[in-house]
């Protein structure tokens, strides 16, 4: 099935559609991930550790929502 079609399916809301997803290939684009390495002072990584745990969240996750939303300002 086309991308336009299946796109016209969800659309009309008529119809599941998850039946005509393929999981095993599905993607998202532009969420390629490399890893990087990065050295914090202590001070940063008490910091970001406390804030992780206020929030309920792994520490990765906080850097990652700290550095898209300076991204996005910066855009």
């Amino acid at each position: 099935m086309k991308a336009s079609e299946l796109d016209e399916k969800f659309d009309a809301g008529e119809e599941d559609v998850v039946d005509d997803l393929d999981s095993a290939t599905a993607a998202r684009p532009r969420r390629d991930v490399r890893r990087v390495n990065v050295d914090f002072p202590v001070w940063m990584v008490e910091s970001r550790d406390r804030e992780a745990r206020r929030l309920g969240v792994a520490r990765q996750s906080v850097i990652k929502v700290w550095i898209a939303e300076r991204l996005e300002r910066a855009s």
